[in-house]
């Protein structure tokens, strides 16, 4: 009992230390194990006491070794356990300095994988997840300036926050150093180190602009960073308050946890959003763009206090994506997207109940409900006084820390809008306030004609054919002749075939991939007609009519594999995998070939290969259902990725495998060869009951 109570004397002070204590300035200086995976560094803090009574100072780190420790260059009093650094003596009400070295072997946060021949670095720190590689602080409301020097070897780029104020060659190594000016929370600060090209330009406002790829994905650079000019100097106006920082940088890393994050000046973003020309008209960065960039105003110059008032944070970064996009796309984009997100927030409502303003709030209400609250704020109080507020609330709040009344007081100072009504119906209840969304959609026009279309929902074909026939021939949004499609899908194809020659006329690839999608029964006459969407430049409108082609046409399947012999698709090679398959299983078609097919399939399975191009390559080696014992060492490799969403498919596939017959015999047969970790947790499946 005495040392529950001691642990939770600690915790309480900790939670507490910004009132005793500020932390002001870090300077870093980090190299780096690749094989061991090992972070070394020598880090100087600056800080201030400002409670004469503090006997304790905690630095968060997580299973660090610390050495020579000094305050004020002077031996310190200090001990370290598996959560922090500890300093109990040396250090005086006022100005303080505290140095030290350390080792970490973080098992998160920094990650070291493969690049081919070469590695990535990289960081994901959201949360409270930098003191895993960083000696650092949970507390977000412990604001630092973080300056940040890191050593590689030479033919790598180092990135992280600020500006680059040097580099130096020591050796074979290169020591890159970067400064910013102005404070944040421990989990924006960030490293990316790899093989990179580097591209700039100038913003309205002269904030240079840095954009990073891989020298193999220079000529995606068009097409993964459209318009991101564009949604910087959108956000400097409509924002009012213009970006404080003094750089601001993108770069994709390999098997990153999630699409993007908004790290101070240094945006991280998964490598599946460097697309080329086709992949870019159905998967494109520049949502994760608008949504991480404007998290440098809301999230990094400002952040929430605390779980509670994450809403800030995600529901200001998601509504002002959107409305970059409406600059960038149009008011109809906007509402249907606004329409879309409404949607899902709808369906879940019964579920999903805990309110936006609760730190066990869902990804969905802290993201989505937020961004939905705050445009029925915006709407209630107009636009230009919305804007006033955002600025003022800005203006005031900088490079602190904020909470939901803080920024309704900004609004409450322009506006009689009742914001206490609002908070209680948007952020303090669960559900969706889904009428209320409803009459602010209709007041778009192609929104309240969409509405109209979904009550013709159970009309006959007949009854509303000429409808959706002039719909089509019309100048409307693509999501209402979109709509008018996906009613017909369950209509025979002899009676809507003039409507679906009709709309695979239109020159919009979403157009065409909506009959492709519900098109998915027809007459071998009309194979020909279906067989055009296998040139149209749509990674995903190719792989569901190569799809639906070769299983309805089995004897033409060696024609239309053919026109995909040369595909590869996205990042996750999605056709290529594909063909493969398709290839592999094809009776009579390029029979002596087969095991090459099977060969390069199994390659894409394995740990050199990102998670998500190995998740499709063993989706389709478990679809073809060939005894293989790579193929389940590589899914038992899976089960120990950092990659959660990877780890997930690849326990929930072995479990899938072990109720088969045969399998579990083979998995058995495999753990003497396993390497430890993969044994043990292969063990844990075949345990399981």
């Amino acid at each position: 009992m005495r040392y529950f109570l001691l642990l939770l004397t600690t915790a309480l002070t900790f939670a507490q230390q910004t009132k005793k204590v500020d932390f002001i300035t870090a300077d870093a200086y980090l190299s780096f194990d690749v094989p061991l995976k090992k972070v070394m560094g020598r880090v100087v803090y600056s800080f201030e006491v400002i409670d004469k009574k503090t006997d304790t100072i905690f630095i968060d780190a997580k299973n660090m070794q610390f050495s020579d420790v000094k305050i004020n260059g002077k031996k310190a009093g200090w001990v370290s356990s598996a959560k922090t650094l500890k300093l109990y003596k040396g250090f005086k009400k006022g100005k303080n300095t505290v140095e030290f070295n350390y080792t970490a072997l973080p098992k998160q946060t920094l990650y070291f994988v493969k690049d081919g021949q070469d590695v990535q670095l990289w960081t994901q720190g959201q949360g409270k997840y930098t003191s895993h590689w960083l000696p650092s602080f949970d507390d977000v409301n412990e604001k630092v300036i973080f300056n940040i020097s890191a050593s590689f070897d030479k033919n790598y780029t180092v990135l992280s926050n600020g500006e680059l104020k040097d580099k130096a060659i020591k050796g074979n190594d290169q020591q890159w150093s970067y400064k910013m000016e102005k404070p944040m929370s421990s989990y924006l600060v960030m490293l990316a180190i790899g093989k990179y090209r580097k591209w700039q330009m100038g913003t309205a406002s002269k904030t240079p602009l840095e954009f990073y790829l891989r020298e193999q994905d220079s000529s995606m650079f068009a097409t993964t960073y459209r318009y991101s000019w564009d949604i910087f100097d959108f956000f400097e106006r409509e924002i009012g308050f213009k970006y404080p920082w003094k750089v601001y940088r993108q770069v994709p890393v390999l098997d990153f946890l999630y699409a993007g994050m908004e790290n101070t000046t240094s945006t991280i973003f998964a490598q599946d959003f460097v697309v080329d020309s086709i992949g870019f008209n159905d998967r494109t960065y520049t949502n994760v763009n608008a949504h991480e960039l404007a998290h440098q105003w809301f999230g990094d110059i400002v952040t929430a206090e605390s779980g509670k008032h994450h809403w800030l944070q995600e529901g200001f970064a998601t509504y002002y994506a959107l409305l970059a996009e409406q600059k960038l796309f149009g008011d109809d984009h906007f509402n249907y997207e606004m329409y879309q997100m409404a949607e899902r927030l709808q369906q879940v409502a019964k579920t999903d109940t805990i309110p936006v303003m609760n730190e066990k709030a869902s990804s969905l209400s802290f993201y989505q409900k937020g961004a939905w609250a705050l445009h029925v704020l915006r709407e209630g109080v107009g636009y230009e006084n919305f804007q006033k507020a955002v600025k003022s609330y800005l203006e005031k709040y900088a490079f602190s820390n904020v909470n939901t009344d803080e920024f309704l007081a900004e609004v409450n100072k322009i506006s009689d809008y009742d914001t206490n009504n609002w908070k209680k119906r948007w952020l303090e209840t669960g559900g969706f306030e889904v009428h209320e969304a409803i009459e602010l959609l209709k007041k778009n026009e192609s929104m309240a004609l969409y509405f109209e279309l979904g009550e013709l929902m159970d009309n006959t074909f007949e009854q509303k054919k000429e409808t959706f026939m002039q719909l089509l021939r019309s100048n409307a949004y693509y999501a209402l002749k979109e709509e008018a499609i996906y009613q017909t899908a369950e209509v025979p194809f002899e009676q809507k075939a003039d409507f679906v020659r009709l709309a695979m006329q239109s020159k919009d690839l979403r157009i065409r991939q909506a009959v492709a999608r519900t098109v998915t029964s027809f007459p071998a006459s009309f194979t020909d007609e279906y067989k055009t969407f296998l040139y149209d430049e749509s990674y995903i409108t190719r792989e569901i009519a190569i799809n639906v082609l070769c299983k309805n046409f089995p004897d033409r399947k060696a024609e239309f594999l053919e026109v995909g012999k040369d595909w590869v698709g996205f990042n996750d090679k999605n056709l290529r995998i594909l063909w493969l398959t398709l290839a592999y299983t094809a009776k009579d078609y390029r029979t002596q070939e087969k095991e090459s097919f099977y060969g390069e399939l199994l390659r894409y399975a394995a740990p050199e290969y990102e998670s998500t191009v190995r998740t499709n390559a063993l989706a389709n080696l478990i679809y073809i259902g060939k005894p293989d014992t790579v193929m389940l060492q590589n899914l038992v490799n899976a089960t120990l990725h950092h990659k959660w969403q990877f780890v997930k498919f690849g326990k929930d596939n072995i479990r899938k495998l072990l109720k088969k017959e045969g399998y579990r015999q083979q998995f058995e047969n495999l753990l003497p060869s396993l390497p430890e970790a993969e044994k043990k947790s292969l063990e844990k499946l075949l345990a399981e009951k």
